[in-house]
C-alpha cells in the first residue's frame, strides 16, 4: 500500500511539474523540451528530489512515448509523399547527413569512445528537431515562404532515414557486429519496402479495416496495432520506433486524420514522460564536465546546419535571403536526438550527459538562429535579396520554380505533411503546400507566380516529349 501511495504522489508531482513548466514555456514562446529535461534532472539521481517508487512506471511510459512520437509522425505522411521526397530531395539529404553526422562521429572518436558510441553521437548531431522547427515556422509566420518546402523536405528525409538508422544502431548496440547489423538493415529495408508497397497499392483496404466511427474503438485498434507491431519489430531488431512509424504510414485518409486527433493528447503526455525519463537517467553532476564539449559541438553543427539549409535552398533556386532563413531554421535539435541518446546510453553512458547538454543548448539557440541568421548575414555579406517578405523577394533564379522540383511544389507534398511539432499536432498552412505560389497575405497569385506557372507548363511539355 505504501508503495502505491508513493507512486501516486510521485507521478502527480511529475505531471503537475510538467504542466506548470509547459505553461511557462508557452507564455514565452519557447519549446517545453528543455524544461522537461530540467524537470527530469531535478527528480533524478543526484537531483534536488530523487524519486524512488515511480522509476519503473516512468520507464515504461517513456518507451510508449517514443512509439507514439513515431506513430504520429508516420500518420502525417502518405507513402507516395515519402517516395516522391526520396526522388527529389536525396542530394540535400545526403549533404545534411555528411555535414552534420561527421562532427558527432569525429568528436566521439576524439573522446575515445567506441565505434558504436560514435555512430550514436553522429545520429544525435545529425537529426534536427521537427517539433521545434515547425513551431518556429508557425510563430514567425513563414509557413507560406518559398524556402519552407525546402526545410520540410530535408526534415522528411531525416525522418525517413530513421527507418534505416535506428535498426542499424539497435543491432550494433546489441553486439551483433557488422554482419548482424547488415542483416538488421536488410530486414528493415525489406519491411519498409513491403509497408510502402502495401500502403501505395492497398492503403484504402488497410484503412478500411482499421476504420471506426466510434472514437473509442478507433483509439483501441490503432494503439493496440501500433504496440503489437512495435513489439514484433523490436524482437526482429528493427526498432520498436520504426515499427510504429511504418504503422502510421500504412494508414491514410479519414482514419489517419481521426487517429491524429484522438492520439495527440496521449502522445503529448507520454512524450513529456519520455523527456523526463531521459533527465531522470542523467546525473546532473555529470553535465558540467561535458559542457565545453557540448558547446563546441553545438557551435560546429550550428554552422553545418546553416550550410545545409543554404545548399538545399540554393539547389531549389531560392533567393539569397531565403537560403539564410532555411539554414537558420534547421539548427534546432530536440526529440530524436534524445531518443537516439536514450537507446545508446546503456552501451555508452557518457552520451547521456553530453546529449542532454547539447540539446538544451540548441533547442534554445534554434529559435534565435531562425529569426536572426538572415538579417545578420545580410548585413555581413551585403547580399540582401529583393523585398522584405521573402515570398516575393526570393524569386527563383533563372525562372526556375522554388522547391527544386517540377511545378514549384515541395517534394511529395511535404509541406502539407510535416507535423507542427515533430510529432506534435498541426499541419502547415496551405500556402506552404503549394510552394508559396500565393502572395504573402492576400492569397492572390502574383505576376512572378504566373511566370513560374508558365515555366512549369513549358518544362512539363518538354519532359513529355522527351
Amino acid at each position: 500500500m505504501h508503495d502505491t501511495t508513493m507512486l501516486l504522489i510521485e507521478l502527480g508531482a511529475i505531471l503537475l511539474g510538467l504542466g506548470l513548466t509547459g505553461r511557462f514555456a508557452g507564455r514565452f514562446g519557447l519549446s517545453p523540451v528543455p524544461l522537461y529535461l530540467l524537470v527530469g534532472l531535478a527528480f533524478g539521481s543526484g537531483g534536488l528530489l530523487p524519486l524512488s517508487a515511480s522509476g519503473d512506471f516512468v520507464a515504461v511510459g517513456a518507451d510508449i512515448g517514443v512509439i507514439l512520437l513515431l506513430l504520429m509522425l508516420g500518420l502525417e505522411y502518405s507513402a507516395s509523399e515519402l517516395v516522391d521526397s526520396l526522388r527529389t530531395q536525396y542530394p540535400s539529404g545526403a549533404v545534411d547527413f555528411v555535414l552534420n553526422a561527421l562532427p558527432g562521429v569525429g568528436a566521439a572518436l576524439l573522446l575515445g569512445w567506441s565505434p558504436v558510441g560514435a555512430v550514436a553521437l553522429g545520429g544525435v548531431t545529425w537529426i534536427s528537431s521537427s517539433g521545434v522547427i515547425a513551431k518556429v515556422l508557425a510563430d514567425l509566420g513563414r509557413l507560406g515562404n518559398r524556402e519552407t518546402p525546402v526545410v520540410l523536405g530535408v526534415l522528411v528525409i531525416e525522418d525517413l532515414s530513421m527507418a534505416l538508422y535506428l535498426p542499424l544502431l539497435t543491432a550494433l548496440l546489441a553486439g551483433l557486429g557488422l554482419a548482424g547489423g547488415g542483416l538488421a538493415l536488410l530486414i528493415s529495408l525489406g519491411t519498409v519496402a513491403v509497408v510502402l508497397y502495401v500502403a501505395l497499392r492497398h492503403g484504402r483496404l488497410v484503412s478500411r479495416a482499421v476504420s471506426s466511427d466510434n472514437p473509442e474503438m478507433l483509439l483501441l485498434v490503432v494503439l493496440g496495432l501500433t504496440l503489437l507491431v512495435a513489439g514484433v519489430a523490436q524482437e526482429l531488431q528493427v526498432s520498436a520506433a520504426v515499427g510504429a512509424f511504418l504503422v502510421g504510414i500504412a494508414l491514410s485518409g479519414e482514419v489517419a486524420e481521426g487517429a491524429r486527433k484522438i492520439l495527440a493528447p496521449l502522445r503529448d503526455l507520454f512524450a513529456a514522460v519520455f523527456f523526463v525519463f531521459f533527465g531522470l537517467s542523467t546525473d546532473p553532476n555529470e553535465i558540467p564536465p561535458v559542457l565545453l564539449t557540448a558547446l563546441a559541438l553545438a557551435l560546429a553543427t550550428t554552422l553545418t546546419k546553416i550550410a545545409t539549409g543554404w545548399y538545399a535552398a540554393r539547389r531549389a533556386a531560392i533567393g539569397t535571403r531565403g537560403r539564410w532563413r532555411a539554414g537558420g531554421t534547421l539548427v534546432a535539435h530536440g526529440e530524436f536526438s534524445i531518443v537516439i541518446a536514450g537507446l545508446a546510453s546503456a552501451a555508452e553512458p557518457r552520451i547521456g550527459p553530453l546529449a542532454a547538454a547539447y540539446v538544451l543548448i540548441l533547442v534554445l539557440v534554434g529559435p534565435l538562429t531562425s529569426r536572426w541568421v538572415e538579417p545578420l548575414a545580410s548585413r555581413l555579406f551585403g547580399r540582401a535579396g529583393r523585398g522584405a517578405g521573402g515570398v516575393r523577394g526570393d524569386r527563383p533564379a533563372g525562372g526556375r520554380p522554388a522547391g527544386g522540383v517540377a511545378g514549384g511544389r515541395p517534394a511529395g507534398g511535404v509541406a502539407g505533411g510535416r507535423p507542427a511539432d515533430g510529432a506534435a499536432g498541426g499541419r502547415p498552412a496551405d500556402g506552404a503546400a503549394s510552394g508559396a505560389t500565393a502572395g504573402p497575405s492576400t492569397g492572390e497569385p502574383t505576376g512572378e507566380d504566373e511566370e513560374i506557372v508558365r515555366w512549369t507548363s513549358n518544362r512539363r511539355r518538354r519532359d513529355d516529349r522527351s
